[in-house]
């Protein structure tokens, strides 16, 4: 049932994992759903030691960002998972790229990148709202996140959607240390308009606002252009270790952005160009 692409270790036999058509139903409406137990306990110790072994050894493009109030620290890394033998485990063996194929309707699901994502105890620095796709080189609307916690997190501090949002178009990338817009490299963003991120915390009744708690097994899967955020974790006792896995399926194709991408990986592709390749490896696909 499941092929890969490169010079990569193939797929085990646990991908048979069925996501529920009312489950695929919510995903399509919200753009973000909660599956429960989805990943068993071997895969949340092994992921819980690839997040130790990356916070020990954290690539150029760490981060992390303290505010105002507290002792901790949001640390957030991305794209080692050539490095991390638990997350290449993941992302070959897991579930993950079947549950990703089926809630973006896709016959492939390619991996994109892995981003590690973890607040101390007493972190008073918020995710600001955002979406993810105008950060990637990514265009295409059959494109997905999945957020893995390894430790159990209340919904105080969970991750937070804008129900529907994947439907609203583009809006411009946030520096997460400033809150700020990216800076346009080119003069102007072409054919596509991109608004401002709106001010969700000041209107929330607005908003229909999504979120779960969650414990280690579960896991949040939202589409790329789904307006997201997160509050501190304002708690000394509760750590919150994610990694968030990035999927890409059959219409993604490599796009220009009129500012500096994130991450600045591109597998030596052409605009236009279809993902899957030794950088961005084909991990499954449909018999």
């Amino acid at each position: 049932m499941s092929k890969h692409h490169g010079k990569h270790p193939g797929p085990a036999d646990n991908m048979a994992y069925r996501v529920d058509p009312g489950v695929l139903r919510e995903y399509r409406e919200n753009g973000a759903v909660c599956l429960r137990g989805v990943f068993s306990p071997d895969w949340v110790d092994k992921v819980s030691k690839g997040i130790e072994k990356n916070k020990a050894r954290p690539s150029r493009y760490s981060e992390s960002l303290v505010g105002e109030g507290g002792p901790g620290a949001y640390f957030n890394d991305y794209c080692n998972w050539r490095s991390i033998p638990e997350f290449q485990d993941l992302v070959f063996h897991s579930p993950a790229a079947q549950i990703a194929a089926q809630l973006m309707d896709s016959q492939t699901a390619v991996f994109y990148h892995e981003h590690v994502l973890t607040k101390d105890p007493g972190t008073y620095k918020t995710t600001p709202w955002h979406h993810d796709q105008a950060y990637y080189p990514v265009d295409g609307d059959k494109v997905c996140s999945i957020w893995m916690p390894v430790d159990p997190v209340p919904m105080e501090t969970s991750l937070q959607f804008v129900c529907g949002s994947h439907g609203w178009g583009w809006f411009y990338p946030r520096k997460f240390a400033t809150t700020r817009n990216y800076s346009l490299t080119g003069g102007d963003t072409g054919s596509r308009t991109y608004r401002d991120v709106p001010d969700i915390d000041g209107d929330r009744d607005k908003y229909e606002i999504l979120t779960w708690d969650v414990q280690p097994g579960d896991c949040i899967v939202f589409h790329m252009k789904t307006l997201h955020g997160a509050p501190a974790n304002p708690s000394m006792a509760l750590r919150r270790r994610v990694v968030s896995t990035r999927w890409i399926g059959d219409d993604a194709v490599l796009a220009e952005r009129p500012w500096e991408i994130s991450p600045p990986i591109t597998g030596g592709l052409s605009y236009g160009d279809k993902m899957a390749c030794d950088t961005f490896p084909l991990i499954w696909k449909r018999d």
